[in-house]
């Protein structure tokens, strides 16, 4: 295996028109922190690159349904991001944005450089075009019947209700977004890269060169390769993104697709004035963590553009990760079915390490997985508080029952001792190759057998018992157990940051690498540590209902949002209109009609008199709760008969979008009789 002098690990960017939810932290930033920190504990020469992705239609169009600028719209969610990752504890070298003037400025460069190779097809062909806003209609800007599931309001490039991929050419009845009127053709010239020129250099690079990717990575990668490439438009005629630094480009600007992962290179130019030997030296390994959805832009696309340009390194590896469910169900930003970091941190305060815990032992490595609550609560307290908090706690409180906080001068190392430190060192050697072979769930649990071995040590060695009758042996086995303590400060800080950090300063430990984990010496015979904390906290039963409680509205809100409105009736005229007689009447007495399961039998006060009115809500309302309500009454309604009871009009409800009907009611008594007009 190559080695390399210097690392440049990206990260997706993720759109600044909303949250960072965990899908993102589970697929993405979580693992690509991990690495980074273990990179950085083994005293590599790392740059940690992160940013907001600010153009793109999505953006445009949050911004326009809110009635504000873009920037403000990307302003307030970079914002927003760069915090959460921050409080989270993702250890970026640099958070950028894509709407910097730098990125601006390399973006732009990056296009002329192939575009003075001559490396762009130019082609016009026939685009939607608004006549009504005079523009050109990107795919997100139109909306269509489904010609797959039949779907109303399907966007042009994908229906979200059955999620098939779309042009906006395929929608039935497509309109505008912007102005609601049927779109028509217009010609338009754009700029494309060849990728089917590229395409017997990919099929080498990636399917003969880099056969140890992923699994799901390659396969995705070969089913493209396979289908064959086409030539793909790098342009877009918007007034938001990165503006073509050629002549003839009004109004257009580069393909969010093209200018986003240029983002990376602008951001280390921003970090750092030596930017190039990041990403021009052949000595320095090039890392992207993705989602599975960016797969064919990281692996295909975007090295094609490297590659055209001609200066830069190419990806050593790309370990995306596939999607996160939450609680069996897709995770869905338009649906709020998510759960955000932002609400996270405010809602687990100090408990950012439970969750990078849960996301990292769950991680969707090479498949979909499922976020549940309740497997949140039972690996906190089943695992982080039952197995290491558990194990630190006992060690730390025995050490300061025993030895008044100091550690003790071991005595006779037994086989029992050299087992636990071949076992740590075949440990340390399982988590190196999981963590650089991005098998994070498998170093995550390489690093809970240290606290697994530490258990075990004390509740075979007993030292609560053999205090007693052999001291000696009590101090060797405190020793040891405070050592795997030790150890467990520098695995923790790749893995649970702010619990390493807690640990170090409870053993009031000072720096440490990674080759330390090799020494079973960290702490000296009469080191004074600090009084015992808990590192972490039992999560319980009422915390998980809420978050539960919470997803289940959510789930109502969306049932009831899918529902749809009845359509207008047939026109009526004004004269039909004022035939109607609507008064404010009170309900004076109610009761069940026999053996009328859905009927209440009314008598209410007009104003004009007192009628008996036969009703259909004995479902929604019982008799007792509705006397003395004020309602709305047909009062020229011709009689008619119910279960033979004579009906002298009708009470007007409305049906809610769960179907059931509600009383229209004056904000405030009324007198009865009063005309509704």
């Amino acid at each position: 295996m190559k080695e390399f002098k210097r690392y440049t690990v990206t990260t997706a960017l993720p759109y600044a028109n909303g949250p960072i939810h965990i899908g993102h932290l589970a697929g993405v930033y979580v693992p690509a922190d991990i690495y980074v920190r273990y990179l950085r504990l083994k005293h590599q020469d790392v740059v940690f690159i992160g940013g907001s992705d600010e153009h793109g239609v999505p953006i445009t169009l949050t911004a326009r349904k809110e009635g504000v600028s873009p920037q403000k719209i990307v302003d307030r969610y970079h914002n927003i991001i760069k915090d959460s990752f921050e409080k989270f504890g993702i250890s970026f070298d640099i958070y950028s944005r894509t709407s910097n003037k730098i990125h601006h400025e390399t973006a732009a460069s990056f296009f002329k450089s192939l575009y003075d190779k001559g490396e762009f097809i130019e082609k016009t062909s026939k685009q939607f075009f608004d006549d009504a806003e005079n523009q050109f209609l990107a795919d997100r800007y139109i909306i269509g019947t489904c010609p797959k599931c039949g779907a109303e309001n399907a966007y042009g490039d994908q229906c979200e209700s059955c999620g098939s991929s779309l042009s906006s050419d395929e929608l039935i009845n497509p309109v505008s977004v912007i102005s609601g009127n049927k779109p028509v053709l217009k010609e338009t010239k754009h700029w494309y890269l060849p990728l089917d020129k590229y395409e017997n250099w990919l099929k080498q690079w990636i399917l003969e060169e880099h056969k140890e990717w992923k699994t799901n990575v390659y396969g995705q990668c070969k089913s493209w390769l396979d289908a064959g490439l086409f030539p793909r438009a790098v342009t877009r005629d918007l007034n938001w993104g990165v503006k073509l630094p050629i002549p003839q480009a009004e109004n257009k600007v580069l393909y969010v697709w093209f200018d986003a992962p240029i983002g990376y290179i602008s951001a280390t130019k921003e970090l750092r004035q030596d930017w190039e030997k990041y990403w021009k030296d052949s000595e320095t390994k090039l890392v992207h963590f993705i989602g599975k959805d960016n797969i064919v832009f990281h692996c295909i696309i975007f090295p094609a553009m490297l590659k055209q340009e001609g200066s830069y390194i190419l990806p050593e590896n790309v370990p995306a990760n596939e999607f996160l469910n939450l609680e069996g169900d897709k995770i869905s930003t338009s649906r709020n079915w998510a759960v955000w970091l932002h609400e996270y941190l405010e809602e687990f305060p100090n408990k950012q390490d439970v969750l990078r815990y849960v996301l990292c032992a769950n991680a969707p490595e090479t498949k979909d997985s499922d976020f549940t609550w309740k497997d949140f609560q039972a690996r906190n307290n089943n695992e982080l508080v039952a197995i290491f908090g558990n194990f630190v706690n006992r060690a730390l409180v025995l050490t300061h029952k025993y030895y008044d906080g100091k550690l003790p001068q071991p005595s006779e190392i037994t086989q029992v001792e050299q087992e636990i430190r071949e076992e740590v060192f075949r440990i340390k050697s399982s988590i190196e190759k999981n963590i650089e072979n991005y098998k994070f769930r498998e170093a995550l649990k390489d690093f809970m057998q240290i606290s697994r071995i530490g258990n075990k040590y004390l509740a075979d060695t007993e030292p609560w018992k053999l205090i007693k009758t052999n001291p000696e042996r009590v101090k060797t086995i405190m020793y040891y157990s405070l050592q795997l303590c030790a150890i467990n400060v520098i695995l923790s800080e790749v893995f649970l940051p702010f619990t390493s950090l807690k640990l170090r300063n409870l053993l009031n430990m000072g720096k440490t690498d990674w080759e330390d984990v090799l020494k079973f010496d960290l702490l000296k015979p009469e080191h004074k540590i600090n009084n015992a904390e808990l590192l972490f906290e039992i999560i319980d039963d009422e915390k998980i209902e809420k978050q539960l409680n919470k997803l289940e509205k959510t789930k109502k809100m969306n049932e009831l949002s899918e529902k749809t409105i009845d359509p207008q009736k047939e026109e009526i005229t004004y004269d039909d209109f004022v035939k109607q007689d609507i008064r404010i009447a009170t309900i004076l007495e109610a009761e069940k009609v026999e053996k009328a399961d859905k009927l209440l039998k009314l008598l209410v006060d007009t104003g004009v008199d007192k009628r008996t009115i036969v009703s259909g809500i004995a479902e929604y309302y019982k008799p007792e709760e509705i006397i003395g309500k004020q309602v709305c009454v047909l009062i020229n309604l011709a009689p008619r008969k119910l279960r033979g009871i004579e009906s002298a009009g009708m009470i007007l409800m409305a049906t809610d979008q769960d179907g059931s009907l509600k009383f229209i009611s004056p904000e405030k008594i009324t007198q009865n009789g009063s005309v509704i007009s």
